[in-house]
């Protein structure tokens, strides 16, 4: 980790957990045995909604491939957050069977996961100029976006949305917008409101993959932020609420302590929590308000079979 984005770290733990209530923000939680337990909370039988958005691309890639080509016109295929690519990969396999002339540029927070893509990503897809980019989603779009003239297509799927409030989600969804081209295209992922049960047993499954996830941000601030969490006197716990499509993950001090982060102390009394990441559930209504209210055109929805998330193709106006 650099200085920069090392200093940029202490400066968001210290400020988020100096907030009443304390907040620590979910983008921290990918260092590298972040991204090898997130993994794991994809694996586990509860989380849904890997499942769901891979059943979209890989039995409607040639659908999507199609919403978003057009007659001999290259694009730069754009995403925010791409993961082991295990969903792209099956859209980036069908624009190359289709002969459709784009390039894929993935951006990501986390260097371990741009440096993987660069190495993996030529073999299943040759002659494709592939370009990772490293660190924060709308610095490095506005950096890919002017680098060429080509129009744009901005993948962002998975929880990335959901993983903001809905005033979050507008403030982030109009500055994509306004960074784009007219005509251009942006693919979000959205989770959908469906049992209540559903959605609270992903985030806090059996297993306890989410909750070894959530608390290795305390692990991750110990080590590269010369802190003193006692991990094992902080807990797990999620909510859900269906009246707003809120699920929310927070830690719960069982102690009171003092806690060292640098040369800062942060007290926490006993039973205080700290809010570590939001998931936020749409209905289709919703989203499509969302995407009016952004400056954007809905021009249709993947969904799959069981209509539990969707994909949604928004147009710039």
């Amino acid at each position: 980790m650099t200085n920069t984005t090392n200093n940029t770290f202490a400066m968001d733990v210290i400020k988020g957990l100096q907030e009443i209530p304390k907040r620590l923000y979910p983008k921290y939680f990918y260092d590298s045995e972040g991204d090898k337990l997130f993994q794991e909370i994809m694996d586990s039988p509860e989380y849904y909604v890997t499942d769901s958005e891979m059943e979209i691309f890989t039995e409607q890639a040639a659908e999507l491939s199609r919403q978003i080509t057009r007659a001999d016109q290259s694009f730069d295929l754009i995403e925010l957050g791409p993961g082991d690519c295990s969903k792209t990969i099956f859209l980036l396999r069908q624009l190359n069977k289709d002969l459709i002339s784009f390039n894929y540029l993935p951006i990501d927070i986390s260097p371990d996961i741009i440096d993987q893509l660069e190495i993996t990503l030529p073999h299943e897809i040759p002659g494709k100029m592939i370009k990772g980019y490293r660190g924060e989603y709308i610095e490095m779009l506005e950096k890919a976006i002017k680098e060429s003239s080509r129009r744009k297509v901005i993948l962002c799927l998975g929880a990335n949305i959901g993983n903001m409030t809905k005033d979050e989600a507008m403030i982030f969804l109009k500055e994509i917008h306004d960074l784009m081209g007219s005509g251009d295209i942006l693919i979000t992922g959205f989770d959908l409101i469906k049992h209540p049960k559903t959605i609270r047993n992903a985030y806090d499954d059996a297993a306890g993959a989410t909750s070894r996830f959530n608390l290795n941000l305390l692990h991750r601030i110990n080590r590269e932020l010369e802190a003193n969490f006692e991990v094992s006197s902080f807990e797990h716990y999620c909510s859900y609420e269906p009246e707003t499509g809120s699920c929310k993950s927070f830690l719960i001090s069982l102690k009171a302590a003092n806690v060292k982060i640098g040369k800062e102390q942060v007290t926490f009394t006993e039973n205080e929590f700290i809010w570590t990441e939001i998931s936020q559930k749409y209905t289709l209504r919703q989203i499509e308000e969302l995407a009016y209210a952004c400056g954007f055109i809905p021009s249709g929805h993947l969904t799959d079979s069981r209509k539990w998330f969707a994909d949604t193709i928004w147009i710039k106006i």
